[in-house]
C-alpha cells in the first residue's frame, strides 16, 4: 500500500478554502507540522493569526514522516564542535531538548501515541566514530552512553544511545491542537509582496508573514536555492516481526532507520540526493525477507527532506532585508523536532522577544561550506543538460524517478507527477503533459 501508516490512522477534519480579502496580525504559509506549531502557539498567546494551506493541513511532507522527536540528528555534535564551538553545540542540542519537553507538555491533554523512547545511532564498521560523538554529546553536558550491542538483529561496532527521547503519530497530534486555529485549505499562495499575499480568490494582509512551505519559494530574497538541496528516503511497515523498543538509526547515509508504532515495525532508509538514481525500497524489503521471515509489508511509502549547508536548520528573517517575513526550512530529516524549535523561536520574535537560541539557527549565518559549492555544481550540471523536461522552478533537466513514476528534479528537489502536476516546491507551476 504506496501510504504512509500515519495516513492509515486518522481523516483531519476539512477547512474551507478563502474567498475574499482578509486582515490578520500573522500569516503561516504552510499548514504542517511546521506550520501548525507556529500558529498553535501564536494562539496562545493571543495573537490574531490565520494559516493557508495549498492542499490539505498535515497533506505533505509530515505525513511521511517517521515521527521521531530527538536530540540526536545522526553523528553530528562532534562536527558542529569542531565547526561552531561548545557553547553553539550547545545551544544546538539544548534547542531540541527544550522542543521535546515542549512536545511532552502538550501531548500530556491530549491522545496521539506520545511514548518515551530510548534513541541510538549505530555504526556496522565505524566504532571509533560513535566513540567520538559520545565524547563530543558528553562534553557539552548531556549524558550519552556508548553500546556494544542493541536489540537489532545484526552485529554493531557500537551505537550511541540518548536517553528519554519520543515517538508519537503526528497526524493525531495535528489533529487535536489544529480544532482552534484559523486554517484556510486549497489556498495557494502565489505570490508574496510587503505585508500581503496572494491566492487565486483573495489577499491576505498581515504585519508578520511566516514561510513554513518545506522549501522556501521566494527566490529573491535568502538565497535558498544555493543554501539547500532535497533528499529522498523510503519506509516500509511491517507487522508480524519482533518489536523495535528504540529508535534506531545507522550513522551510515545509506543505512536504515527503525521504530515500531503499536504492532508495526517501521524500516526506513536508502537516502540519496532527489533526482539521482535509486533503487528506492529494495534495499529495506531485501533487509525485512531476510531477518525478517514471518514479516508482512502492510505500508511503503517515500519522503523528502531538505538539507541545510552545515546540518542546521534556517529560522528567522527570511533575509536580511525582510524585516516583517520570516522563514523556517532545511530541517536535515528531523522535521519534528526542528519545527518545535522552530516555532519557539519564530513566535519569540515575532513577539518582540529575546530567544537564546535564535542565532544559532539564523540564515544569515555563513554560507562558505563545501555543501555549497557542490549544490552549485549539481545546478551548473542539470541546468546544461539537454533534455526537453524541465522544471518549472528555475529551468533544471528532470530526471525520470522510474520506483515512484515522477519527474524529479536533481538541482533543487521539486517533483511531478507523471501527468505534470507538482507534488513537492520549490516549484510554484505544473509542467506540460508530453
Amino acid at each position: 500500500m504506496r501510504k504512509s501508516i500515519w495516513s492509515d490512522s486518522i481523516s483531519i477534519s476539512e477547512r474551507p478554502s478563502l474567498s475574499g480579502d482578509i486582515k490578520t496580525d500573522v500569516l503561516i504559509i504552510g499548514g504542517g507540522m511546521c506550520g501548525i506549531l507556529c500558529a498553535y502557539f501564536l494562539n496562545q498567546r493571543g495573537i490574531d493569526c490565520v494559516l493557508a494551506e495549498g492542499n490539505r493541513i498535515a497533506s505533505g511532507i509530515t505525513k511521511n514522516t517517521t515521527a521521531k522527536i530527538t536530540s540526536q540528528h545522526g553523528i553530528i555534535y562532534a562536527d558542529l564542535i569542531k565547526q561552531y564551538g561548545l557553547e553553539k553545540a550547545k545551544l544546538y542540542l539544548d534547542a531540541n531538548q527544550k522542543a521535546l519537553l515542549e512536545y511532552e507538555k502538550i501531548c500530556r491533554k491530549i491522545d496521539c501515541d506520545f511514548e518515551k523512547r530510548n534513541a541510538y545511532v549505530y555504526s556496522l564498521d565505524n566504532r571509533a566514530k560513535i566513540e567520538d560523538e559520545v565524547k563530543a554529546v558528553n562534553s557539552l553536558g548531556f549524558n550519552a552512553t556508548f553500546l556494544e550491542e542493541t536489540e537489532l538483529p545484526f552485529k554493531i561496532d557500537g551505537a550511541v544511545c540518548f536517553e528519554n527521547q519520543a515517538q508519537f503519530n503526528p497526524l493525531k497530534f495535528i489533529s487535536e491542537i489544529s480544532k482552534n486555529i484559523k486554517i484556510f485549505e486549497n489556498t495557494f499562495v502565489y505570490k508574496l509582496a510587503p505585508n500581503k499575499a496572494f491566492t487565486k480568490n483573495g489577499t491576505i494582509k498581515a504585519k508578520s508573514i511566516i514561510v513554513a512551505t518545506h522549501f522556501p519559494f521566494l527566490n529573491k530574497h535568502g538565497s535558498y536555492f544555493l543554501k539547500l538541496y532535497q533528499q529522498r528516503s523510503y519506509v516500509s511497515a511491517y507487522k508480524n516481526v519482533p518489536p523495535i523498543n528504540g529508535m534506531y538509526l545507522d550513522e551510515n547515509i545509506r543505512g536504515l532507520s527503525f521504530r515500531s508504532y503499536k504492532d508495526i515495525t517501521l524500516i526506513g532508509g536508502n537516502n540519496h540526493r532527489t533526482g539521482k538514481k535509486s533503487t528506492a525500497w529494495e534495499p529495506i524489503n531485501d533487509f525485512a525477507q531476510k531477518h525478517y521471515l514471518s514479516g508482512e509489508r502492510m505500508f511503503q511509502w517515500g519522503n523528502q527532506d531538505c538539507m541545510s549547508l552545515d546540518n542546521i536548520p534556517y529560522i528567522g528573517h527570511y533575509s536580511k532585508n525582510t524585516p516583517n517575513l520570516y522563514v523556517a526550512t532545511g530541517f536535515n530529516k528531523w522535521g519534528m523536532t526542528s519545527s518545535m524549535v522552530a516555532a519557539m523561536i519564530l513566535t519569540d520574535m515575532i513577539e518582540g522577544r529575546e530567544n537564546d537560541f535564535a542565532e544559532v539557527f539564523s540564515p544569515q549565518r555563513s554560507i562558505l561550506k563545501p555543501q555549497l559549492f557542490i549544490n552549485g555544481f549539481e545546478s551548473t550540471v542539470n541546468l546544461l543538460t539537454p533534455i526537453p523536461k524541465r522544471c518549472s522552478h528555475l529551468g533544471c533537466a528532470l530526471k525520470w524517478n522510474k520506483y515512484e513514476h515522477t519527474w524529479d528534479c536533481p538541482c533543487h528537489g521539486s517533483r511531478f507527477e507523471e501527468n505534470g502536476r507538482i507534488i513537492d516546491n520549490p516549484a510554484m507551476k505544473n509542467i506540460k503533459k508530453d
